[in-house]
């Protein structure tokens, strides 16, 4: 079998693809999590949570658990 040579700008192309894909994966788990809580997201708060890191998001999936209100996931404690 031949072994497939991945350049270093290739390897660094994946990892970013990789990371970006599981950024999208957590942000849509975040708006479904949203929506089931508390009805409709609005599109603002849509693009929030597209541009948001993957730090971010987790932090609000965290408090959309229990939190009370929509509100209450986005303010800053």
């Amino acid at each position: 079998k031949k072994m497939t040579y991945v350049s270093s700008v290739e390897r660094i192309g994946i990892e970013k693809g990789l990371q970006q894909g599981m950024q999208q994966g957590e942000a849509l788990a975040l708006q479904k999590l949203l929506t089931k809580r508390f009805g409709a997201v609005a599109p603002a708060t849509t693009a929030q949570i597209e541009a948001a890191d993957s730090l971010q998001i987790g932090v609000w999936f965290d408090r959309a658990i229990d939190a009370p209100s929509l509100a209450a996931v986005f303010t800053d404690q």
